[in-house]
């Protein structure tokens, strides 16, 4: 028996007598479930039970290096965890910006300090954490961001506002783009990157409300807020090096979410969750969706996003083995949005006229929310970096043309 068999069954084994059984069948994905932070709130009591045991073994961030509080897992046992919790079908322990973003950033551009200090709070998921790089002013712009750091000492005294800042105000803590050297010759060349602790005195968060009716999106107000020199990661005036190297693991986490993982999930081994819906709707004859044409777009959105979750699982095997994220974040990207707009168009039209509810009586509750989702996927285009923002990338660096 090979090496990873041994492993894979000793992990099976593990989990089997470890996974609370209040879990099974809980929706998974990454930007749903849990995770953590002083604010947590665990709907069911097992998963606060599955991220304790788990943190406990290292597996929330299985293939981080051990003194961080990681697995040390290798790639290929890292993939065997995924698909062995796939086959019980629990979701992930944990998932939050920590893991997708800061901490994979901190890995490779953050100091001893900085690693001890912060990446195992994440993988034991007592810190939640936001972004803050967007502006008023400075959206796909954003090198023209003017949010200012200060330096006073042995602290920066920061001053400005972030927008679209996710979850800030449920966050423990921010990394953001700061304006330390107005004077720089490039805009490029004057911005730092650093960590501030969302309790400091002066932040102040305002939740903006969307079409949708709710929102994650929160305005980030900093008004004189000393933060410690310390806190910067990489170097003083450094900091687009680092901001860059984090949007490719943002972008492949979005693209993931709305395209790949994103997509429903099967409610059995048979029929999709788009094709039940469909039925549920529509109608069946013979076993499937009386509908032909129906029946072939849900067919089509099925393999299409099948084809896309296996190629981003590509990137992400690749991740674990130590590839950074290039331009295939970007289109994957563009790629993944589109498909999960496509996804909430396609879903609505299945529902027909009890797509036009909002509230009240004669509505199903998963109906109505189905409509504040289309409504909120409009914004996916937007988030995380312009559609037109990464086919400009994608043009320049894959596809070698002039822009």
């Amino acid at each position: 028996m090979s090496d990873l068999e041994t492993f894979r069954q000793q992990t099976r084994a593990w989990l089997e007598a470890n996974v609370p059984n209040d879990i099974v069948g809980l929706p998974a994905g990454e930007l749903e479930g849990t995770w953590g932070g002083k604010r947590a709130t665990y709907p069911v009591p097992g998963l606060k039970t599955w991220l304790d045991v788990m943190a406990d073994k290292g597996w929330t961030a299985p293939t981080w290096p051990t003194e961080y509080g990681g697995g040390g897992l290798d790639p290929d046992e890292a993939k065997v965890l995924t698909q062995e919790m796939r086959a019980l079908k629990v979701p992930a322990p944990l998932i939050g910006f920590g893991l997708t973003m800061i901490g994979p950033t901190l890995l490779r551009f953050g100091n001893d300090e900085q690693k001890k200090e912060h990446l195992p709070k994440i993988c034991r998921g007592e810190i939640r954490w936001c972004q803050g790089y967007s502006e008023p002013g400075s959206g796909s712009d954003l090198a023209s961001l003017q949010t200012k750091a200060v330096r006073d000492g042995d602290d920066f005294v920061i001053t400005g506002t972030k927008v679209w800042t996710s979850y800030a105000d449920q966050a423990d803590w921010i990394f953001a783009l700061v304006r330390s050297n107005p004077d720089a010759p490039k805009k490029q060349e004057g911005i730092t990157f650093i960590l501030i602790d969302m309790d400091d005195p002066g932040v102040k968060v305002s939740p903006i409300l969307l079409i949708s009716g709710k929102s994650p999106f929160c305005e980030t107000h900093f008004t004189d807020v000393r933060v410690p020199v310390e806190n910067v990661v990489h170097k003083i005036d450094a900091g687009w090096t680092v901001a860059k190297a984090l949007l490719g693991h943002e972008r492949t986490m979005i693209a993931d979410a709305f395209g790949g993982s994103g997509a429903k999930p099967r409610k059995d081994a048979g029929r999709s969750f788009l094709s039940d819906l469909a039925v549920q709707h529509v109608g069946e004859a013979d076993g499937r969706v009386s509908d032909a044409i129906l029946r072939d777009e849900v067919a089509a959105m099925e393999m299409d996003s099948r084809a896309f979750g296996l190629t981003v699982q590509r990137t992400k095997d690749a991740a674990r083995a130590g590839h950074q994220p290039g331009s295939e974040s970007s289109m994957f990207k563009v790629y993944g949005t589109e498909l999960n707009m496509q996804r909430y168009e396609l879903m609505v039209r299945i529902l027909g006229p009890d797509a036009l509810g909002w509230e009240g009586e004669g509505f199903d509750e998963a109906d109505l929310n189905t409509t504040r989702e289309w409504l909120r996927s409009r914004g996916n285009s937007i988030e995380g970096g312009t559609s037109e923002i990464q086919l400009n990338i994608i043009a320049k660096h894959v596809l070698g043309l002039p822009v």
